[in-house]
């Protein structure tokens, strides 16, 4: 009888390592596709500010340009 519960015990110390591993393994998987995730949302940001910078630039632009049709149209009065 003790040569079955050190073979029980053997088996479920393999079988917990095992499950242990499989968890460890699944969980590393799930760490890297949020990583994935994070990284291509932090591009879709460094697009967004980008983009946000360029639109600054032409809304200084055409403030430039309105303010001086507003000008003319002041010199033309």
């Amino acid at each position: 009888m003790t040569g079955a519960v050190i073979a029980i015990a053997i088996v479920l110390i393999i079988v917990g390592g095992m499950t242990a591993s499989l968890v460890a393994y699944f969980r590393l998987q799930r760490h890297r596709a949020d990583a994935e995730a994070m990284a291509s949302y932090r591009k879709l940001a460094e697009e967004a500010v980008a983009r946000q910078a360029a639109v600054d630039t032409q809304l200084g632009e055409i403030s430039e340009r309105v303010e001086a049709v507003e000008n003319l149209l002041r010199s033309v009065d």
